[in-house]
C-alpha cells in the first residue's frame, strides 16, 4: 500500500467553523502527527477536507451550506489546511461525495442536519426535499470551485501539489429493453453524477435535471459558470454497485423531491448480510476478493481502452462505522473487534491484495 485516504475535520481546525474563532493547534497537531506516520512508511496521504461533518456553529449562525456565506468559511478552512500541511500533502480532495450529503441530509434526512420535507415522515425538524439538496449542492459546487481557484493560484506552485473532488455514483442498466427505459438510465446517471460533473466539466447542470426540476435548481452566473468549469486536476468516483433503471410517469404530485425528480425508478437486488458471522467465517471473506478482483480488471480495460487512470483505493482498511449502517456492514480489509478493545484482524482479502500489489 502506498497511499492512505483520510479526512480532516473541519471543528477540529477552526471549532466554531471560522477563521475569526482561532485555530486549534492541538487538531493541528493531532494532523500533522498522522501525516508524518505516513510518509515515514513510504504512504503518501490523499486528504478530504469535507466528508459531511458541517461545522455546528455555521449552522446555527446561517445554516450551513444552505448558505452562500459558508463559500468563504470553508474556504478558510481549506487554506489553513493548505498552510499548515501542503509542504507535506500532495493530494487534495474537497469535497467526497457531495451529492449524498445533499440527498441523504436534506431530501430524506437521515444524514446531518436531518432536514427534509414533512411529509418523508423522517422526523425532520424542518427542510424541503424538493428544494434544499439543489441550494446545498450548488454551494458545495461554489465552495469547491473557490478553493481549488485559491490553491492553483497561490499553493500549487510553491507545494507541487493536485487538488480535486470525489463524487459517487451507481452504474444504471435499462430494466428492459425500451427507448424509456434507456432514457431513465440516463437520467439516472446525470441526477446522481452529472449533477456535479457536468458543472466541473462544462460550466453547467446536466440539461435533463433543467427540464425536469426547472426554478428549484439554482442558475451558474457567465462568472460563476467560469469559476467552475474546469475546477480540478482530478476526479475520483467512488462505485458501490450497480441499478436497474426503468422509467416513471410524469407526475402531478406537488410533493418534490430530489429523489423522485429523475423520473426514474431504480431496483436491484438485496443480498443478506450476515452481521453475526463469527470472526473465524468473517475472516474468509472471498466475496470482497472477487469484488475487487473484478473491478480491477474492468479498470484496466478502461486504461487499455485509453482512460486515464491514476489510481484506486479499497474502501476500506479497517472495518468502520457506516453512515447509514452503523457497525452492522463490514467493509474492511481487516476485522475489528468492537467488543475486545478494537483489536484488528486481518481478512483473506488483505492477504490477497498483499500479494496483488506485489505482482
Amino acid at each position: 500500500m502506498d497511499a492512505y485516504r483520510f479526512s480532516i475535520s473541519w471543528t477540529r481546525i477552526l471549532p466554531d467553523g471560522t477563521l475569526r474563532g482561532g485555530v486549534n493547534r492541538e487538531g493541528i497537531k493531532y494532523y500533522n502527527n498522522l501525516i508524518d506516520d505516513l510518509l515515514s512508511n513510504r504512504v503518501q496521504p490523499f486528504v478530504t477536507l469535507f466528508h459531511w461533518d458541517s461545522p455546528q456553529g455555521l449552522e446555527d449562525k446561517y445554516g450551513g451550506f444552505l448558505s452562500p456565506n459558508i463559500i468563504n468559511d470553508y474556504k478558510d478552512f481549506a487554506e489553513v489546511c493548505f498552510r499548515e500541511f501542503g509542504d507535506r500533502v500532495k493530494h487534495w480532495i474537497t469535497l467526497n461525495e457531495p451529492s449524498n450529503f445533499c440527498g441523504l441530509g436534506y431530501a430524506i434526512g437521515i444524514s446531518a442536519p436531518g432536514r427534509c420535507s414533512p411529509w418523508e415522515k423522517a422526523n425532520c425538524s424542518a427542510g424541503d426535499s424538493g428544494r434544499e439538496p439543489y441550494i446545498v449542492g450548488h454551494h458545495q459546487i461554489l465552495a469547491h470551485a473557490t478553493t481549488v481557484r485559491l490553491y492553483k493560484q497561490k499553493y500549487k506552485g510553491v507545494q507541487k501539489g493536485e487538488i480535486g473532488i470525489t463524487l459517487v455514483s451507481h452504474w444504471f442498466t435499462p430494466i428492459f429493453r425500451s427507448k424509456s427505459s434507456v432514457a431513465a438510465t440516463r437520467r439516472a446517471i446525470d441526477f446522481m453524477l452529472g449533477w456535479f460533473l457536468d458543472p466541473l466539466s462544462r460550466g453547467d447542470y446536466p440539461r435533463s435535471m433543467k427540464a425536469l426540476v426547472g426554478k428549484r435548481l439554482p442558475q451558474f452566473t457567465k462568472k460563476q459558470s467560469e469559476l467552475v468549469k474546469g475546477a480540478f486536476d482530478f476526479i475520483g468516483i467512488n462505485y458501490y454497485t450497480t441499478n436497474y433503471a426503468g422509467s416513471l410517469p410524469p407526475s402531478n404530485d406537488p410533493r418534490k423531491s430530489y429523489y423522485t425528480d429523475s423520473e426514474a425508478n431504480l431496483t436491484g437486488i438485496d443480498e443478506a448480510n450476515n452481521k453475526s458471522l463469527p470472526l473465524k467465517e468473517a475472516l474468509k471473506d472471498n466475496a470482497r476478493i472477487d469484488y475487487h478482483h473484478s473491478h480491477l480488471d474492468a479498470l484496466l480495460n478502461a486504461i487499455r481502452d485509453g482512460a486515464n487512470v491514476k489510481g484506486y483505493f479499497a474502501w476500506s482498511l479497517l472495518d468502520d462505522f457506516e453512515w447509514s449502517t452503523g457497525y452492522t456492514v463490514r467493509f474492511g480489509l481487516h476485522f475489528v473487534d468492537y467488543d475486545h478493545g478494537l483489536k484488528r484482524y486481518p481478512k483473506r482479502s488483505a492477504g490477497w491484495f498483499k500479494k496483488f500489489l506485489k505482482g
